[in-house]
């Protein structure tokens, strides 16, 4: 993407060229502005004219800012250009945001012709706007496009603010921190970045803390975004039981998402996929990989991206993407891939060109978005989703063994009992929860915790209530043990496990329900 400088060179060889029409796309208007400016004070220009028109001032001289009429409309701006193109060499006239430059239009043609003497005279147009231009008058010249402050960019802003507030603030960065909030800050624009360093800057300190907190201060600046839904994070979404694999390895991408990559040749994580059991966590770890990263949480949502015009689920699926490397860094959850990407046979082709989409951005994106996609019927999934190189790892998520029962039912009886468990039943709890997945134990202890709240607390808890919920709690590894058991051993064979063990048969999990009444002691 064209940054400042490659933009800076283009414009200057355009306007030294004297192309009739050039057009500049860009959403930055103040520092799209600014380059015009540097390009047109150039000594070697000095004699050259260079007027601008904007809706606000009419037509003014660009160098000094005087007024060079008295009426303010465009239709005057263009009458006076038009008389002065005949007339005057190599004069260049910049006009700001005029509307109604995308189709066939009185307005669009009337430039066209403006453009045509100016041309025949070395004169230029310079036509800065954020739509597209008329294709019959942007072939007149060349186009280019400013795109949104790069790394190096943004640094040199920042850079540029605490330059400016050195011995007003304390401020406690070093280079490496403004290194890594302007990589935080991509996808901002230039003026979106000093606004949010002066919230900053504000409460009277610039601190490392900071740095992260750019994140979730950025995530605020947008806020109607396509095919991306905000998920407000919880206190319970912060912890996850079990999975101690794949927490292992997360924390070791986290040190690379955080990490300055521009002068290595790694990129940045790209993300992972979890298959397997429903119920065992994958979900959830979208969530708590979101708020112990301290990054948002946006949700793609397939259903949304779907639309019934020929065309129209690929370009939403596009901007969706897009919009994520704009929001980076950032989590982006993709729950249930395999309904959004199903459909092989498909005789319109959409789920294949989505699919092609999907693949090319994981693989060409060099933006901070951490996809977390999770499948549960993962036959559904395109075999070329799973080749390496696309999600950094494949992690199979099990049901939980032993170890990680007892983790998950120590967190899950804090949260609903607001206690610990005894030890000993602490440990007949783990063996009644043979076979359960993390949303049964988890369903267990609500119950569990209900009980608590009309009973009048933990005190008044009877310890065989509890062993009563967890032996007639059926879990879905014995509603469809067939199902469970086809998801395991296609898990072990393919994917990392995220757990401790991967693969240890679910003793007891087949077999009929049964109802187990503990009597209190």
């Amino acid at each position: 993407m064209p940054n400042y400088a490659e933009s800076h060179r283009d414009l200057d060889s355009y306007i030294s060229a004297r192309v009739p029409v050039i057009g500049m796309r860009t959403i930055e208007q103040q520092r799209a502005l600014r380059l015009v400016r540097e390009v047109a004070t150039h000594p070697r220009r000095s004699s050259m004219p260079f007027w601008i028109y904007t809706r606000a001032t009419g037509l003014r001289d660009l160098r000094t800012n005087a007024p060079l009429q008295e009426d303010r409309s465009l239709t005057g701006a263009m009458e006076y250009a038009a008389s002065q193109f005949t007339a005057r060499p190599n004069a260049t006239l910049v006009l700001v945001d005029p509307d109604d430059l995308e189709g066939d239009t009185p307005l669009t043609r009337h430039i066209a012709e403006v453009a045509r003497l100016a041309g025949n005279n070395s004169g230029s147009i310079i036509l800065l706007t954020d739509t597209p231009v008329w294709s019959g008058l942007q072939r007149l010249g060349m186009s280019l496009q400013l795109d949104l402050p790069d790394a190096d960019e943004m640094y040199g802003v920042l850079a540029g603010f605490l330059t400016d507030h050195q011995g007003i603030i304390p401020i406690a960065w070093s280079e490496d921190d403004a290194r890594r909030a302007a990589e935080t800050l991509l996808g901002v624009t230039e003026a979106e970045a000093v606004n949010l360093m002066a919230t900053v800057a504000a409460k009277g300190s610039v601190d490392k803390d900071d740095v992260p907190a750019l994140a979730q201060s950025k995530d605020r600046i947008f806020s109607d975004l396509t095919g991306l839904v905000k998920v407000q994070l919880k206190d319970a979404d912060y912890t996850v039981g079990g999975l101690s694999n794949l927490r292992d390895w997360l924390r070791r991408k986290n040190q690379l998402m955080q990490a300055d990559l521009r002068h290595t040749e790694i990129r940045p994580p790209r993300g992972v996929l979890l298959v397997g059991v429903p119920g065992c966590g994958k979900s959830l770890s979208a969530k708590a990989i979101a708020a112990e990263w301290k990054l948002p949480l946006y949700r793609l949502d397939m259903g949304a991206i779907h639309g019934k015009y020929l065309g129209e689920s690929e370009g939403r699926f596009r901007e969706a993407l897009e919009t994520a490397d704009r929001v980076a860094p950032c989590v982006l959850w993709i729950d249930e891939i395999e309904k959004g990407l199903a459909g092989r046979d498909d005789g319109t082709g959409v789920p294949q060109r989505i699919i092609g989409q999907f693949l090319f951005w994981l693989q060409e994106s060099r933006s901070r978005a951490f996809v977390v996609a999770t499948a549960n019927d993962v036959r559904s999934l395109p075999p070329e989703l799973l080749r390496k190189g696309r999600f950094d790892e494949l992690f199979f998520v099990d049901l939980p063994d032993a170890q990680d029962r007892k983790e998950i039912i120590q967190l899950y009886y804090r949260r609903y009992v607001k206690a610990e468990p005894d030890p000993d039943q602490l440990a007949r709890l783990v063996d009644l929860s043979e076979g359960f997945a993390g949303s049964d134990i988890e369903g267990a202890l609500h119950d569990v915790g209900a009980e608590v709240y009309l009973g009048g607390g933990a005190e008044a808890l009877r310890p065989s209530f509890v062993m009563d919920t967890f032996a007639n709690t059926i879990p879905l590894s014995r509603n469809n043990p067939e199902q469970i058991e086809e998801i395991r051993a296609w898990g072990r064979e393919r994917a990392v496990a995220a757990g401790r063990t991967a693969g240890a048969t679910t003793q007891g999990a087949p077999g009929p329900a049964r109802r187990i009444v503990f009597m209190e002691d």
